[in-house]
């Protein structure tokens, strides 16, 4: 999953998982941002499985 991170004009820093529209996270550092979408992505996927609806992203993890 291709992640788009930048630094915004106030210094937070904003990470945006690119495959999953709408699904970011702020942080005070590059780092945190990153890991705050990593887990937010984990959690829309998971959610996602648990509702019986398509996950592309773990369907490729899990190919034969």
């Amino acid at each position: 999953m291709k992640l788009e991170i930048e630094q915004e004009d106030d210094g937070r820093w904003l990470a945006e998982a690119g495959d999953l529209p709408g699904v970011m996270a702020y942080g005070a550092t590059r780092d945190e941002a990153v890991r705050k979408v990593e887990a937010l992505v984990l959690r829309v996927l998971a959610d996602r499985l648990e509702h019986g609806e398509r996950a592309p992203e773990v369907d490729r993890l899990f190919a034969a």
